[in-house]
């Protein structure tokens, strides 16, 4: 039986059409690692629309999206691939499910 999610770690980032396929290999790459090793984690989906890209992280609690966000994995792998690629900062948002 699969935990419900309870929370959503939402991050909306304007990556250029040319920077995309870059930003689709950085989300491939950690998705199993994200849902295999990151406490709380149940899901993690990528939505692209032609304004920008975000990364939908489905988590079993708020505090488990927010500790994903301090995590070694976010910090030193995630951001460090991406981050070359925004055009401006990523908006990050939590949301509790109910």
């Amino acid at each position: 039986m699969q935990t419900q999610v309870k929370a959503f770690l939402e991050i909306t980032m304007n990556i250029k059409e040319e920077n995309r396929a870059a930003a689709a290999k950085v989300y491939t790459a950690f998705k199993q690692p994200f849902l295999s090793e990151i406490n709380g984690a149940l899901s993690k989906d990528l939505l692209i629309r032609t304004e920008d890209i975000q990364v939908l992280h489905g988590f079993s609690s708020v505090e488990a999206a927010g500790e994903y966000l301090k995590s070694e994995m976010f910090q030193n792998d995630v951001f460090v691939g991406l981050k070359d690629l925004w055009t401006t900062d990523p908006d990050v948002r939590i949301y509790e499910a109910v």
